[in-house]
């Protein structure tokens, strides 16, 4: 699987920088084709981007500090909600992305609820004001982290991400599509989980990132430091699971 082509990507990419300018400036419900663009670019993009992909992206400014959770929610839990807020208070956040992907290359499309009732789902799990869901990666056509990630560092220079993990996804991380250069993009936490604490630390990632790892006391520091970086954060744990909710459902 690709990302989206290079002519689609500089669309995306100028209109969300145009929404991005018409947030920072106080203009919420700001129009592409309502802003004074003279780049032929961005008159294709003002053509071409509907409204409800232009405001995709999350309001942002250069010095926040904001941690990315990022899966197919399929569907959302009380396990998300509690890894974000022990992340949120932990790594002293000013607010969590949700994004909820389109698919997912590593899991069965089959079992996948659609985007909008993940979305509404996610939405309602969360129930926090810090807690913002996004479906920004459909709206930019990436099916890789790598690719998502990469665009937004490229998108919101000077804010300080974190990718957010549970220990289960640690374990497998080194599956993951460039997933080296994913650690090169931004600081990773590893939240705990229950069951995969040892398996999580042992694995090849984990061993791989061990010379950059953090210790969990300088907690508050990991937003602001370079990449790449590692912690394991620790808290109350939920023993929840998108595919032990979805055997329930069936």
């Amino acid at each position: 699987m690709t990302s989206v082509d290079d002519e689609g990507l500089r669309l995306a990419d100028e209109g969300l920088r145009l929404a991005d300018e018409g947030l920072r400036l106080g203009a919420p419900d700001v129009i592409l084709h309502q802003m004074n663009t003279t780049s032929p670019l961005a008159q294709k993009a003002a053509a071409q981007a509907p409204r409800s992909a232009i405001m995709r992206l999350p309001r942002h400014a250069p010095g926040m500090r904001i941690g990315l959770l990022g899966g197919s929610f399929n569907p959302a839990h009380e396990g998300h909600r509690l890894i974000s807020l022990i992340a949120l208070r932990r790594l002293n956040l000013d607010c969590i992305w949700w994004l909820v992907t389109p698919g997912n290359p590593l899991k069965q499309a089959s079992e996948l609820v659609d985007l909008p009732t993940r979305l509404k789902t996610s939405a309602q799990i969360a129930n926090h004001p810090a807690l913002i869901i996004s479906d920004f990666e459909s709206t930019i056509g990436t099916h890789f982290t790598y690719d998502t990630l990469r665009h937004l560092t490229q998108r919101c220079a000077g804010v300080n991400f974190v990718w957010l993990m549970g220990a289960d996804n640690l374990a497998s991380f080194h599956l993951w599509y460039r997933w080296r250069d994913i650690a090169r993009l931004m600081p990773l936490a590893v939240i705990d989980r229950p069951g995969n604490t040892l398996r999580a630390s042992h694995s090849k990632a984990a061993l791989y990132l061990e010379k950059y790892r953090i210790e969990e006391a300088q907690s508050r520091m990991l937003a602001c430091a370079p990449a790449p970086a590692l912690m394991f954060v620790h808290g109350p744990r939920s023993a929840q699971s998108s595919t032990a909710l979805r055997a329930q459902m069936r």
